[in-house]
């Protein structure tokens, strides 16, 4: 058990980032399980979020399933970068933004209620930094959980396909907009999240479980921040693999660990070759480089590495706009 900690906090970041309780009282359950007071859970995890090593607790939508998103990056000139990385921040579309090394310094994941805002997003941001702009929109989803294994490094869960794109009926993204913050930490939080969707308890109740159970939210839980839990050395792995390998290829190194997240991505030439992501995270800088090694030899090609150097931005993505509050 990591010794920041207490027991009861370990459980809590560890045992629920995924599979939380969809009941009136939530938790209440949790405590339950724990052996403790709702209270005792409610100020911890208050306590947790207000440290940010909790950013929320909610919902993860799974890539696709709902509203547009893409990968995207620029090249800023260095003497500019902190501007431009405030320029990006600020924009309410973006929910991470990093500066890793390369000649493409600046990497950052937008999200939009659909495609046609996204790109508006996109060009705004070209035009208000004066840096062209390459988007890598995911194709293929090899292995995609965020969840963090506080004891062992992470949690081996491997998908393949991803879910389905489906259209939310109007009371569904008025849902959807109150829960991009995620719970509200008081007894009955799905009722205050149901009240502010215009809906009944036992509704968004049974919403969520829907969304769960198609795949539309790949999990619901304890949302945790991976650089205050630890884990401050990440790197962006890319392959350029053929076309007609690179399903394959993304398979074998979803399942290999130390790999927090794998999948396909559209090529933006001829700037970008890499059609093969994969993101490792890891204590120290020391702890990575034997992973990337060993994914280069399983993968049987040569892949680049682009470590992280500052975190600009982290949240939540969010697919829902403020016309879709109630």
């Amino acid at each position: 058990m990591n010794a920041a900690y207490t027991p009861l906090e370990f459980r809590l970041l560890n045992d629920y980032q995924r599979g939380f309780p969809l009941v009136p009282a939530p938790f209440a359950a949790v405590a339950a399980e724990l052996g403790c007071a709702e209270e005792t859970v409610l100020t911890a995890l208050t306590t947790l979020r207000q440290a940010g090593v909790v950013s929320r607790v909610g919902g993860v939508f799974a890539p696709r399933s709902v509203g547009a998103s893409t990968l995207a990056a620029l090249s800023a000139p260095p003497e500019r970068l902190e501007a431009i990385a405030a320029l990006v921040s600020a924009r309410p579309e973006v929910n991470h933004n990093y500066e890793r090394e390369h000649h493409y310094n600046l990497w950052f994941v937008a999200t939009a209620p659909n495609e046609a805002a996204l790109a508006c997003s996109l060009d705004a941001i070209a035009a208000e930094t004066g840096c062209p702009v390459i988007a890598l929109p995911m194709l293929e989803e090899f292995h995609i959980d965020l969840g963090f294994d506080l004891a062992g490094g992470h949690k081996v869960h491997v998908n393949s396909g991803g879910a389905s794109r489906r259209e939310l009926t109007l009371a569904e993204r008025r849902l959807g907009a109150a829960l991009q913050p995620g719970l509200e930490l008081v007894p009955r939080p799905y009722a205050r999240l149901a009240d502010q969707a215009g809906m009944g308890e036992a509704e968004a109740i049974a919403h969520l479980a829907g969304w769960l159970d198609d795949g539309t939210l790949k999990r619901f839980g304890v949302v945790v921040r991976h650089h205050e839990l630890g884990y401050t050395a990440n790197a962006m792995v890319v392959f350029d693999v053929p076309d007609a390998e690179v399903s394959a290829v993304g398979l074998r190194l979803a399942r290999e660990a130390g790999v927090t997240l794998c999948y396909r991505r559209r090529r933006h030439l001829p700037e970008w070759p890499y059609n093969l992501f994969c993101m490792v995270h890891g204590r120290s800088r020391a702890d990575v480089e034997p992973i990337i090694e060993r994914l280069c030899r399983v993968a049987g090609y040569p892949c680049e590495a682009l470590f992280s150097t500052r975190r600009f931005k982290q949240r939540g993505a969010h697919y829902f706009g403020a016309g879709d509050a109630a």
